[in-house]
């Protein structure tokens, strides 16, 4: 009985008090508390702009407060920089990545912290045990910049396992994880909070929260609304509600439509990757008039050179890709994009929006032909333009002339989403669109997609999240090792055996 009254009263291993953060015009934590026990995965929990990143860029010294106080095991920290914070045992894995593209996986992985020189070959055989050790299995000489989105995800993870953090902090860490790699990941950290870690753990995915987070603390508008919640005591519909303020948005599946008309094809679809080597390998698809597609698999496999070749911005070593019946297999994008095809990329800021530029020109990168008077440019209608994409899309935005970067992601994926869709489009490539947004940034631009669908679009959805395809996909196909391994119903399909396809071990096809 003493054991159990000393346990509850012991010190925790973090402590957020006050924590007040201001930006101009922006009051992003006020007066917001987290209070994380030793040995715990505490789940931090918020619509995009709750507030969830500032606080935990505080605690990781990214960012001073304003006013408030971090404490360490009750003891008061003060950190100028993020090595301060590291130093102290805290580390942090972004959901933006911060690698050097030119520097291989392994190099990345051990940048400012190997304490001693390595051979390269000593180096990489250590960084691929670990990786192999937490289920992260990565190539330790590969430069990062050949990685897809979700391969550079993991080098981020490996990072801060390399240097051995007692606080983890992990934002969105499962954004692009299969499921069964997500409940690896969930096991990891719940081996790392018996060793006596404390995991910090910032997710939208509350059925992940639910399944291996001991404690959640719910901000919203900068404030926290629960603190250290037990989840056990608690469902994903109540953490959803405290989220947003309201009733929870509902996942019930849109009711489907007849498809029509094929309307995108690809047949016999072959391509090569960064490194040279096959990374499609002879895909035959079709997406119809009315139907959405979804497209399944773990991150690295073919999904980024599918979407890009589609797209035109890769080339194909061999098979065609027809919009309407027409072939588009040579045809440079912008064609492509006057055949009626849209484009969503994974990358939003390195491939769809140009940071530096401000929110008009990103608004009218795809239809600036159309906003001259005479000439030359016309200011008047591009902000024209910009101002009904954002009324339409409902983007939250500061002045419209400003840089785009300081949007945030869910706004930043509302502008480039709706741009793409403002030009009623026959047929729509989506990779990763809701990837990073919260609860109702991800159903606003799912209902995006289905009303496309539902206006007889073409859709073809690329996405990492089984969730998510399950919810609005009329037909799911798995694609590993560049091809095809199987399709479902996403009606009926159960979840394990679409797991089994994403690592090679299904039927080519499944009823």
């Amino acid at each position: 009985m003493e054991e159990e009254v000393g346990e509850s009263l012991a010190t925790p291993a973090v402590e957020l008090v006050d924590i007040w953060k201001r930006f101009p015009g922006v009051v992003a934590n006020a007066g917001a508390h987290l209070r994380v026990r030793g040995g715990t995965v505490h789940a931090v929990l918020g619509e995009n702009g709750a507030g969830k990143s500032t606080l935990v860029n505080v605690l990781s010294g990214v960012y001073r407060p304003d006013e408030g106080e971090v404490r360490l095991g009750g003891m008061p920290y003060r950190f100028r920089t993020p090595a301060d914070a590291l130093a102290a045992g805290i580390g942090m894995v972004h959901q933006e990545f911060r690698l050097v593209p030119s520097f291989t996986v392994a190099e990345n992985v051990v940048l400012g912290a190997a304490k001693r020189v390595l051979r390269r070959g000593d180096l990489e055989e250590r960084v691929g045990e670990l990786g192999r050790r937490f289920g992260l299995a990565t190539e330790p000489d590969r430069p990062v910049w050949q990685l897809s989105m979700g391969e550079r995800q993991r080098v981020e993870i490996l990072k801060a396992l390399w240097r051995d953090a007692r606080i983890l902090i992990l934002d969105e860490p499962t954004a692009v994880l299969t499921p069964a790699e997500a409940e690896e990941l969930g096991e990891v950290l719940r081996h790392m909070a018996d060793d006596g870690r404390s995991v910090i753990f910032i997710s939208h995915k509350l059925h992940e929260v639910t399944g291996f987070c001991d404690e959640a603390t719910v901000l919203r508008g900068g404030e926290t609304v629960a603190a250290s919640l037990p989840v056990a005591e608690t469902d994903a519909a109540t953490l959803a509600g405290l989220m947003v303020g309201a009733t929870p948005l509902t996942n019930e599946r849109p009711p489907s439509r007849t498809p029509g008309e094929v309307r995108l094809g690809v047949s016999g679809l072959r391509a090569l990757g960064d490194r040279g080597l096959e990374a499609v390998g002879g895909v035959d698809l079709e997406v119809r008039s009315g139907e959405i597609v979804g497209i399944a698999g773990v991150a690295g496999n073919g999904q980024r050179e599918l979407a890009q070749v589609v797209a035109g911005l890769r080339p194909a070593t061999s098979g065609t890709v027809t919009l309407d019946g027409a072939d588009m297999t040579g045809a440079p994008p912008r064609a492509r994009f006057a055949a009626g095809l849209a484009y969503i990329p994974e990358d939003r800021l390195g491939v769809g929006l140009a940071p530096r530029l401000s929110v008009v020109e990103n608004s009218v990168l795809r239809t600036y032909r159309g906003q001259r008077r005479g000439p030359f440019l016309s200011g008047s209608r591009m902000a024209a333009h910009c101002r009904d994409l954002v009324e339409r899309f409902g983007v939250r935005t500061g002045p419209l002339g400003d840089p785009i970067a300081g949007l945030s992601g869910g706004n930043l994926q509302r502008l480039l989403v709706g741009r793409e869709l403002s030009g009623r489009p026959s047929v729509v490539v989506a990779a990763q669109p809701t990837r990073g947004l919260d609860v109702q940034g991800v159903k606003a631009i799912q209902n995006l997609l289905v009303a496309e669908r539902d206006a007889g679009t073409a859709v073809l959805l690329i996405s990492e999240d089984l969730d998510e395809l399950l919810t609005i996909a009329d037909r799911l196909l798995v694609l590993h090792d560049g091809s095809i391994a199987g399709e479902f119903d996403p009606a009926s399909a159960e979840r394990h055996a679409i797991g089994e396809a994403m690592v090679g071990q299904a039927p080519e096809t499944a009823p």
